[in-house]
């Protein structure tokens, strides 16, 4: 590896690949150097993935390769339509009695079969409009969960995740808050007591569900620092997407759901890939998918199996995928 001081944040690929020994390996053949999805992974994930392997599961989900500007049939810059649902910037509402605030456009990294890789985050939520999204959130009282999505809420300071907890609490039909975050897993010494402390402030459950994808992905300090979450009475569930070249394996995936429940996780989702443009070399069809998840059904005890799903433009739920 290069005697350089790795940085704190990876945004040049070829600093990345010189990092992980592959700068001989891959070439710009292969990379897509002038993507507009830039490059960006954190040195604490980098650091689980292993110097020389250019098929690394992690490396994998953040590496631009010039294959994502194959255009695909079937394949959208938006395959949820999710500009459709959006009563107030910065709120999406396509499911009954749910709410998903993005208080955040930002994530730590970019994975690159990101839903929301070409979303338009315009008129993102200043303290004025935080204030109509409460708003319109406290007039419709048939709202009884909120979930904080983005971008990833916990690239937001303790300070502001204060002042939205605050405002939620302020609203007297809220049931649950959800957060959905990767920046946990990816960044695990964001988990402090501070931010402990601040989320037990919520008067109402809350439920934290992170994304991990590969067993890689959770380390001894990584599970050690979840855990953390667990003691402190937190409902926690992961979600994962089914990923080529990836988890494509269900001993890959039955290793992940263990690692989860050592660390107080569980299993929540296991995503069909959501079709956006730049993911098609992720793709998996639909009978490889469910020989996949078969073969996880025999590995694993109940509790342990994710529910399979895809999320399709239109419908009240995600859909269950049959096997």
């Amino acid at each position: 590896m290069s005697d350089n001081v790795p940085p704190a944040q990876f945004t040049r690929i070829g600093q990345l690949l010189d990092y992980l020994q592959l700068n001989k390996i891959l070439d710009d053949t292969q990379i897509d150097l002038q993507t507009d999805f830039s490059l960006r992974v954190p040195l604490s994930f980098v650091q689980r993935m292993q110097p020389g392997n250019i098929d690394d599961p992690l490396l994998r989900q953040v590496l631009p390769l010039r294959e994502e500007k194959r255009g695909v049939k079937g394949f959208s810059p938006s395959p949820l339509q999710e500009q459709d649902y959006q009563p107030l910037p910065g709120l999406i509402h396509k499911y009954p009695q749910r709410i998903l605030l993005m208080p955040s456009e930002s994530c730590s990294i970019h994975c690159r079969y990101c839903f929301r890789r070409h979303f338009s985050y315009a008129e993102q939520p200043d303290s004025l409009n935080m204030d109509r999204q409460m708003q319109w959130i406290a007039n419709h009282t048939d709202i009884h969960e909120v979930i904080l999505s983005g971008g990833d809420p916990m690239v937001l300071s303790d300070r502001r995740l204060l002042q939205i907890i605050h405002s939620l609490n302020a609203i007297p039909h809220l049931q649950r808050l959800r957060i959905h975050t990767r920046e946990l897993v990816v960044n695990p010494q964001r988990i402090t007591d501070e931010l402990i402390n601040c989320l037990k402030i919520s008067r109402v459950p809350m439920v934290i569900v992170i994304h991990t994808n590969h067993p890689q992905e959770i380390d001894a300090g990584v599970a050690q620092q979840l855990f953390k979450l667990r003691q402190a009475c937190f409902t926690l569930l992961n979600q994962s997407v089914l990923l080529k070249g990836v988890n494509d394996d269900a001993q890959v995936l039955a290793q992940l759901s263990e690692k989860l429940f050592n660390a107080g996780i569980l299993p929540y989702y296991l995503h069909r890939l959501d079709p956006v443009s730049g993911s098609h070399h992720f793709a998996l069809e639909r009978g490889e998918i469910q020989l996949i998840y078969t073969q996880l059904q025999a590995l694993l005890p109940g509790y342990l199996l994710p529910r399979l799903v895809q999320e399709e433009p239109g419908k009240k739920s995600k859909t269950l995928l049959g096997i």
